[in-house]
């Protein structure tokens, strides 16, 4: 399964040859009782819109028409439940009814991660392993985040280690501060990849120079790093991260899934043109516009989008027309 090391000449060909060849062999993961098969998180994850009906009831028809459209594009999986999924509006039925409705719908060869973090620790427990039975593949667990003040380093290892010594699946650890307001230390990141049931790492914090140093500092364990954003995947990539879950997958996933192919093969200025048609689509759906403005964006390009539960609103007439120039203006529509 190695990959060119093409793809890390201009920095690391070392840390290309180490990082791409079979990372999982360090430990032996894939023989372990507990994990069964080796989790290959190298590529791009879309994480899923919650469609909703107009009387903004989980629409799961909508959903697997999303789904039977996302199969035509070479994703490695998708996630459900991340940020862009609206979970903190969803009850705990409806978010296991989601995974399970994602699991019949999704491909056999396309992993499911699923977002089961919650503020206790007992509950994110409890959750990661229903969410288990319902079919995901790996469990994302978000930081705890509510008394941030509390989340200490040791606290989020404990946290995290607990999480992971009773999950039947491999966990991926999240930070996302834009939203939590808590940056997971990077301490806590590489002590805990040192977890056999801990395989990687969404970073949506934006921070390049902290993905390299957590790819550097854990390239010793089974560990994958991925990039939490399409506006920096490129240069994620070029420092050794393995994947990405952008939120900008869900509208345009052929030229994400193009980008990670160009990164791949060492075609470093032709990713670097299409890198640079993303940046602005990216931010408009995701810091300037967020998840109202990434439905209606779907919606140009044949997905369901729709409403967005209260208290988020959606896009005023002039805000619709800023989001459409931004995607005219890089050649999208």
């Amino acid at each position: 399964m190695a990959l060119s090391t093409r793809l890390f000449s201009p920095l690391w060909p070392a840390l290309a040859a180490l990082r791409w060849a079979a990372p999982w062999q360090h430990r032996g993961l894939s023989t372990s009782p507990r994990l069964g098969r080796t989790h290959d998180l190298r590529g791009i994850f879309p994480p899923l819109a919650t469609p909703f009906s107009p009387t903004r009831e989980v629409d799961y028809a909508q959903l697997e028409g999303n789904l039977h459209r996302y199969a035509s594009i070479p994703f490695r999986g998708v996630l459900v439940l991340g940020s862009n999924g609206e979970y903190p509006y969803l009850a705990p039925h409806e978010r296991l009814e989601l995974v399970s409705c994602v699991h019949r719908a999704l491909p056999k060869d396309r992993l499911l991660l699923a977002g089961s973090g919650c503020e206790s620790t007992q509950a994110t427990i409890e959750l990661t392993v229903r969410m288990a039975e319902a079919g995901a593949d790996v469990a994302l667990v978000v930081t705890p985040c509510y008394y941030r003040g509390a989340m200490t380093s040791t606290a989020l290892v404990q946290h995290y280690t607990e999480v992971a010594d009773s999950s039947p699946i491999p966990v991926v650890l999240y930070s996302v501060p834009a939203n939590t307001g808590l940056d997971l230390p990077l301490e806590a990141v590489v002590t805990l990849a040192q977890h056999p049931n801990i395989i990687g790492i969404k970073d949506s914090g934006g921070d390049i120079t902290r993905m390299g140093l957590t790819v550097h500092k854990t390239q010793q364990e089974d560990f994958q790093v991925l990039a939490g954003s399409a506006g920096f995947l490129l240069a994620s990539y070029a420092l050794g991260a393995s994947g990405g879950v952008c939120a900008l997958a869900n509208v345009l996933g052929a030229p994400l899934c193009q980008l990670d192919r160009l990164c791949h093969e060492g075609r470093w200025q032709e990713a670097r043109n299409l890198q640079h048609r993303l940046i602005e689509p990216n931010v408009a759906v995701t810091r300037r516009f967020g998840i109202p403005g990434l439905k209606k964006a779907m919606e140009w390009f044949g997905y369901y989008g729709g409403p967005c539960r209260a208290p988020l609103t959606p896009l005023s007439p002039p805000q619709v027309e800023e989001l459409k120039g931004t995607f005219t203006g890089n050649g999208w529509l």
